[in-house]
């Protein structure tokens, strides 16, 4: 979850580098660092806290280099120290490293290294690999020592290394992204492509073992054994505007209010000439003939788009559930017969890889859904359907949940009719003429705004309730998931009808109940909304105008009417607009919300 970048050229790279960790510091930002080859010796920098306090001490200090390394840090071994900030350096001070992932045998190592007499500063595992590095250095060449070095490790790594002397970058990749940049007279290596997207768009993605020896004017890419690997580069269609501001106070709520054009992308081209099929290129009718079960597995606000699409397919009778990726072991039955569908953002997120992997291993059909090209779920998968989101640097999802439950109603509809002969939906037109319709309704909702307004009367209220019943209730705990995020508040999202069998001895005057209906089968959901207001909790609608439940609650946050297996994405966007507003009210570190980081790369 940490952010690499690494910038290799002629020039002074120092500016690119800070950059570059300032667009990552959605994947950490405890601590951050830099090295450079300044033509005298390594130079490091380094310290606990932000990219931009790093930024102030890199002025004082007035280092350069044309070829360096850099960090943001997520912490997983040891605490947001300067000690623990990567880069981390050997005993002599001629090798750097910065690395994310986790290296599970580190504690081995690193008695082996300390009893050679060799000194560790950190509590890190990555401390190991530069200590490793030395050690090959003594009998090898510095690639061959850096290859030797990483051999070494068990675990998951991405890893970019420098030797003092050397005008190169050695990296290597196991289970954690890394990502080559091909510039003008230039390279990049990052964790993500936002890194280095306004330097160039041309890019090489590392695959699992393998390792790269990166020179101003030479990329030389083979495998851990030592054979080449040819690959050609890829163009990011990605604009480089999306990973700035653009004028927003903060990235969340320009990435709420471009929803509009996330789903407009999600959707373009994928609705059949008659509007009542889906057109998916990868996915022609029939292909998905055969399957008996899906599974989805997924994690935080890609699993409650995962349940979004399970409830769709068990509508049309085709047997779904959704999985969290942390839990989906073994004793999950899983064969020839089923499809197996991971939902992630980044398409790096660890657990849902090995979830991945689980289904491989048992035989079944494989369909990743993700943001990113060349991620590697993408590569992983039989196949993959991109949300079209764009970039997203708001560690909290936004625009990519609505425009996961786009691509997974669309993948639902032909898993339906392939496996069942049926359709979510009775009337296909109409479910479609409305998806046409949903980036307007959003825009409607972001014009005529009044969350703020809400999010003010229930400032400083002791817990926040999210309730919903069908399609309603993964938007519920998502907009619970949201709130809690960024807010620090106390949110639940429970099942409309399970607030009675304990949560509702909670239920207090200081308890506001989110009331999520859609204008489906909700007749319940008001009455379990009620049961709450007799205790004394306020209940907050968040349903069309013209819903009964306005008629008893005590505010009212509207939707369009529209499709009601899509009115919950539009309550979805008055929750972000609840959650955001509520968090700056309170001072919160919106984007970057503490102990928090956008892609969880370790299990």
């Amino acid at each position: 979850m940490c952010g690499i970048i690494a910038r290799i050229g002629a020039d002074d790279g120092v500016d690119r580098l800070l950059g570059g960790l300032e667009r990552l510091e959605y994947r950490g930002y405890d601590s951050a660092g830099i090295a450079v080859e300044n033509g005298v010796g390594l130079a490091v920098q380094k310290c606990s806290g932000q990219v931009n306090e790093l930024k102030e001490s890199v002025s004082d200090s007035g280092i350069y280099g044309g070829i360096g390394i850099g960090h943001t840090r997520w912490s997983t071994h040891g605490p947001p120290t300067d000690d623990n900030a990567h880069p981390h350096t050997d005993s002599s001070g001629d090798v750097a490293v910065v690395h994310n992932g986790v290296i599970d045998n580190h504690a081995e190592l690193r008695e082996e290294l300390k009893a050679e007499g060799r000194e560790f500063t950190s509590d890190t595992d990555t401390e190991v690999i530069p200590h490793l590095f030395e050690r090959h250095l003594e009998d090898h060449a510095p690639e061959e020592a850096f290859r030797e070095a990483v051999r070494d490790l068990d675990g998951s790594y991405a890893i970019a290394a420098m030797v003092e002397g050397e005008d190169a970058v050695f990296a290597a990749r196991r289970g954690s992204p890394l990502v080559l940049g091909v510039g003008d007279g230039e390279y990049f290596l990052a964790s993500d492509v936002p890194a280095f997207l306004e330097h160039t768009d041309e890019v090489v993605y590392f695959e699992d073992d393998e390792v790269g020896v990166i020179r101003p004017d030479d990329v030389e890419l083979s495998t851990l054994a030592g054979e080449p690997v040819e690959r050609s580069s890829e163009i990011v269609s990605w604009d480089p505007e999306e990973t700035g501001k653009g004028g927003y106070d903060h990235f969340m709520r320009k990435e709420i209010e471009t929803q509009n054009t996330s789903l407009t992308n999600a959707i373009q081209g994928r609705i059949d000439d008659e509007g009542e099929e889906p057109d998916l290129d990868d996915f022609p009718a029939g292909t998905f003939e055969g399957v008996e079960r899906v599974q989805f597995v997924a994690c935080g606000t890609s699993f409650h788009a995962a349940k979004y699409g399970a409830q769709l397919l068990n509508k049309a009778g085709v047997a779904a559930q959704a999985f969290r990726a942390s839990e989906y072991d073994d004793a999950i039955p899983v064969d020839s017969d089923t499809l197996v569908v991971a939902v992630t953002q980044s398409g790096e997120t660890a657990d849902t890889l090995g979830a991945l992997d689980r289904a491989t291993a048992g035989r079944a059909r494989t369909v990743a859904v993700t943001n990113v090209v060349g991620s590697s779920a993408a590569r992983e998968a039989d196949d993959a359907l991109f949300i079209r989101a764009g970039p997203e640097i708001g560690v909290a999802a936004t625009k990519t949940f609505s425009s996961q439950v786009v691509a997974l109603s669309l993948l639902a509809h032909r898993i339906s009719a392939d496996a069942a002969g049926d359709s979510p939906w009775d009337d296909p037109r109409a479910y479609y003429d409305e998806l046409k319709r949903l980036p307007d309704h959003v825009q409607t909702v972001l014009d005529r705004e009044i969350a703020e307004g809400v999010a003010d009367d229930y400032l400083g209220s002791d817990a926040f309730f999210f309730i919903g019943r069908g399609l309603a209730y993964p938007v519920a705990i998502e907009g619970a998931l949201k709130f809690k995020e960024i807010t620090y508040e106390h949110a639940e999202g429970f099942a409309a009808g399970e607030l009675k069998h304990g949560p509702l001895a909670l239920v207090t005057p200081q308890t506001p109940i989110f009331t999520v209906v859609t204008g489906g089968e909700d007749e319940t959901t008001v009455t379990n909304a009620q049961e709450a207001q007799t205790r004394g909790a306020p209940i907050v609608a968040v349903s069309p105008a013209d819903h009964r439940i306005t008629d008893v609650a005590d505010a009212h946050l509207p939707i369009p009417d529209t499709h009601p297996d899509l009115a919950g994405l539009l309550a979805n966007v008055q929750l972000q607009l609840l959650s955001y507003h509520t968090a700056d009210s309170l001072g919160r570190s919106i984007d970057k919300p503490r102990n928090l980081a956008k892609s969880v790369t370790v299990e």
